[in-house]
């Protein structure tokens, strides 16, 4: 599913337009990164967790000449899935 089947279906089932729901979509969306961009996490009781880790620099090798390369530590999104979003897959 990609975001525009998304918004079809969200508009489908809360009986919204497509323009509501692309609004809404988007609020939620903005608001995750607005929270992760802070360094804080988001909760959705039920489906699972966004969270902000850190990676470490490290030691890689280029593919093509095999040579050695530093890469910079950063920041990157997690999401871990809850309980109920497990047991819906399962």
């Amino acid at each position: 599913m990609n975001k525009s089947e998304l918004i079809e279906h969200i508009a489908r089932q809360a009986d919204i337009s497509k323009a509501a729901a692309t609004r809404a979509l988007e609020a939620v969306i903005g608001g995750v990164k607005t929270t992760l961009k802070k360094g804080g996490s988001v909760s959705i009781v039920g489906f699972g967790t966004f969270a902000v880790t850190k990676r470490a620099a490290r030691v890689g090798r280029n593919p093509r000449t095999k040579e050695p390369i530093k890469i910079k530590s950063a920041k990157v999104p997690k999401f871990r899935p809850g309980k109920g979003l497990k047991d819906a897959v399962n």
